[in-house]
């Protein structure tokens, strides 16, 4: 359904992000036969690929390129970035142009708590169409999109939603995400969508107020 999908799009000279499950060889022919570039994750449906990665950058030395964000939402996060050709010749999956290593490391302010993460994934393109910093701002925009579907996912329990009839799906997901990107409008540092949400069923005039549908909300017009 990608490669159907991708038909009406133009994507010359686009970078097409895609989830562990959209990372197929047919779909990357495809893209680099369109004049696009892919940027796929590595994961367990592909265990070949991911194991011979993860073994390349197993004793990792210096990061190629690191990124630490501002203290946003109450956590300071450094992720770093390792990028190789050593498998271009070696790994069965077509026109792979380097494969990379994605370490998210996350410190909560308020109780020092830590997380890591690690991501590996392939692009077609190679180091000189794009620098260690490049392939990880593609892959920073390709989570910021998946994260609007885990929050939606998370506080609405969307996979297991019964509607299925008629436009129902489409039209209560487009309400779901009207609704997250309200909020996320509104949202402080610190604070959760799925806290907000809550505080919404007891306060239900700030939903009046997030809509601009009260008088202290709504935006005043000169001279009324």
């Amino acid at each position: 359904m990608a490669i159907a999908l991708l038909e009406g799009c133009e994507i010359a000279g686009k970078d097409v992000t895609g989830d562990a499950l959209l990372t197929q060889r047919a779909l990357a022919s495809y893209l680099v036969e369109r004049q696009a570039h892919y940027h796929f994750t590595a994961k367990g449906n592909q265990a070949t690929l991911q194991r011979d990665i993860a073994l390349l950058f197993e004793k990792r030395g210096a990061a190629d390129f690191v990124e630490v964000t501002p203290p946003d939402h109450g956590r300071i996060e450094t992720r770093r970035i390792w990028c190789s050709t050593a498998l271009n010749a070696y790994i069965d999956f077509p026109h792979v142009g380097q494969v990379f290593l994605i370490e998210r490391e996350s410190i909560k302010k308020k109780t020092g708590e830590q997380t890591r993460e690690i991501a590996l994934g392939l692009t077609s393109r190679t180091p000189q169409q794009a620098s260690p910093q490049r392939v990880l701002a593609v892959n920073r925009g390709h989570w910021s999109i998946e994260s609007v579907h885990y929050i939606i996912d998370w506080n609405y329990d969307e996979d297991r939603s019964h509607i299925r009839t008629g436009f129902g799906p489409e039209n209560i997901t487009r309400l779901r995400r009207f609704a997250v990107g309200i909020l996320k409008s509104f949202q402080k540092p610190a604070q959760s969508i799925a806290e907000m949400m809550r505080s919404l069923c007891f306060r239900t005039r700030l939903v009046f107020d997030y809509l601009r549908m009260t008088k202290n909300s709504a935006p005043v017009s000169p001279g009324l």
